[in-house]
């Protein structure tokens, strides 16, 4: 746990740890794979990041922040961690 994408990834991995058990219980709204699909996502954002550091470069960073992004998208109109709020 050195970098910033180190902590970044592991929160958001967390809270899809958290998703994942809360939805464990009772009638089943998603799939595993959608699950699979965004802890990829964080793993590679992580890696990326990384190696930007790694190897000093934006081309990296720039891959590393997007790919995040993306992952966060993904979760939030996919899994839709927030739809509990509107009830």
């Amino acid at each position: 746990m050195q970098t910033v994408y180190d902590w970044v990834t592991m929160i958001v991995f967390a809270g899809l740890i958290v998703l994942f058990l809360q939805r464990s219980q009772g009638e089943p709204r998603d799939h595993l794979w959608q699950y699979l699909v965004a802890a990829v996502g964080c793993a590679a954002t992580n890696y990326l990041g990384n190696e930007g550091f790694k190897l000093e470069s934006m081309a990296y960073h720039l891959g590393a922040i997007a790919l995040g992004l993306a992952t966060v998208g993904f979760i939030m109109v996919v899994l839709r961690p927030l739809d509990g709020f509107n009830e």
